[in-house]
């Protein structure tokens, strides 16, 4: 291989990485709705991250799933992608979503947030907040979950790097470790290593509200994507 080869794959790889973050926080941001996604040049970015993984936009159609035309049409600007459709794009890229954008994201050392005032999205049944918007701990986001009587974390359990901790502050919970189930009440807390198999849902008849810290070992571990799955994110209210 010369050196503009390894070069060439070491660049692939680097637009390759999925950093879990960053793919939370755009589900979060409100800003990223359809019409945000307009104003953006997300056609050549698209174009050049497309090159960058070495594929033809036929293959690109085949591994994400999505028509030829829509992606040509994409390509030249002459159509919108909408949220959805990025997901899926930076599925088949490997890329995080926020690899469309070319914003940077400033570290803050402190914040502070009012109450209904922080950054939020809808998903399947229930809400998702983000607690540190603008600051991580390490590579561990806190995150403020009210879960609907029935809604729970998906059919198929849960294996990542790290640790997990769930604070309960209303309502009922379920988790499933490893086999074990736990059943926390408002007060109760739960903080396990997250190579466990595990599951999360709401059997009761009040909605659940609870603090979710993912603390991965891994940056780049696909945390938004097992935990909350692009499918069943719904945009923020407008």
């Amino acid at each position: 291989m010369t050196r503009s080869d390894r070069l060439g794959h070491h660049q692939r790889s680097m637009h390759r990485r999925r950093n879990w973050q960053q793919n939370l926080k755009f589900i979060l941001d409100p800003a990223n709705n359809p019409q945000q996604v307009q104003s953006l040049d997300v056609g050549r970015r698209l174009r050049e991250l497309r090159t960058l993984a070495g594929l033809s936009i036929r293959s690109l159609a085949e591994k994400s799933g999505l028509n030829f035309n829509t992606l040509s049409l994409i390509e030249n600007n002459r159509s919108s992608p909408s949220v959805s459709t990025l997901q899926q794009l930076a599925g088949a890229l490997q890329v995080p979503i926020t690899a469309f954008f070319e914003t940077a994201t400033v570290q803050q050392e402190v914040v502070f947030q009012k109450h209904r005032q922080r950054p939020q999205s809808m998903f399947a049944h229930g809400l998702l907040e983000d607690l540190g918007a603008g600051l991580t701990l390490g590579n561990g986001l806190p995150l403020l979950l009210t879960l609907q009587p029935g809604a729970d974390s998906g059919s198929e359990t849960i294996v990542h790097t790290g640790q997990e901790f769930v604070f309960c502050l209303a309502g009922g919970l379920e988790y499933s470790i490893d086999g074990n189930e736990f059943h926390l009440s408002a007060g109760d807390s739960l903080l396990f290593q997250a190579h466990l198999p595990h599951r999360w849902g709401n059997r009761g008849t009040v909605d659940a509200r609870f603090i979710l810290v993912l603390c991965p070992a891994d940056e780049n571990d696909q945390l938004a994507d097992r935990h909350f799955q692009p499918g069943l994110v719904k945009e923020p209210p407008g």
